[in-house]
């Protein structure tokens, strides 16, 4: 029997690169087949091989911010592709321009560049085939993070916000732990309690999830009473 029920707008596949296991994700336009790398940070022929298996045309990559992990090998792939790099804000150019220095603290490969192809910034917008990303500044792991949220799907990628049962770092230079907060609070929560999300490490989780019982940002650890949008389940 067939199913009529049509395939999802979107679909995604985590894949994790580097040493440090950061989650890059490949996503994709069911309608169309082409898709987006988000956060390429390394190990090029594994991501090469996740497009041909699933049979996307990867159209562009796309940065949640700098970090090596993250972005380390944005330039080469995307030169590699013949594609563009959108991300992330321009508040972190200066971890782009210092990849290969960084790299060789860590024992990774990385390529600095001095800019992508499109700094975002909120309430941009970012085309992955027939989808369309909300784009959302999320300052505090670093000044220039965002997040891409596609409404339709109820799936928000959030780089080093938030994670299954924790936060984003807030020790490295020019990170904020206010602000980190208020990024999640303000900016992640009133998507609403049935949102999925992609982290940059581990595995994924929902909004009312961490909500519920994340140590660092729960209701409880925040001492929120649910009231008001950004307290939407």
């Amino acid at each position: 029997m067939t199913d009529p029920s049509p395939p999802a707008p979107l679909r995604a596949v985590m894949i994790p690169v580097t040493p440090l296991q950061q989650n890059c994700t490949l996503l994709w336009c069911t309608a169309t087949m082409r898709g987006a790398f988000v956060d390429p940070g390394g190990d090029v022929p594994r991501l090469r091989a996740a497009a041909a298996e699933h049979g996307v045309a990867v159209e562009k990559i796309v940065l949640t911010h700098g970090h090596i992990d993250h972005a380390g090998a944005a330039r080469p792939l995307a030169d590699e592709l013949g594609v563009p790099i959108e991300g992330p804000h321009r508040a972190d150019a200066w971890l782009l321009r210092s990849l290969a220095e960084t790299g060789l603290h860590y024992g990774m490969a990385g390529v600095s560049f001095d800019a992508p192809d499109r700094w975002l910034a909120e309430g941009d917008a970012v085309a992955v085939g027939a989808l369309t990303l909300d784009v959302y500044e999320t300052p505090g792991h670093t000044p220039g993070h965002v997040v891409f949220h596609h409404a339709p799907s109820r799936l928000a990628l959030v780089g080093d916000v938030l994670f299954a049962g924790s936060v984003g770092r807030t020790d490295f230079p020019r990170s904020d732990p206010a602000a980190l907060i208020r990024s999640v609070v303000t900016k992640l929560w009133p998507m609403g309690g049935e949102t999925a999300f992609i982290p940059g490490h581990g595995g994924a989780g929902t909004f009312a999830a961490e909500r519920r019982s994340n140590p660092f940002v729960s209701d409880a650890a925040l001492g929120r009473g649910g009231a008001g949008p950004a307290s939407r389940p």
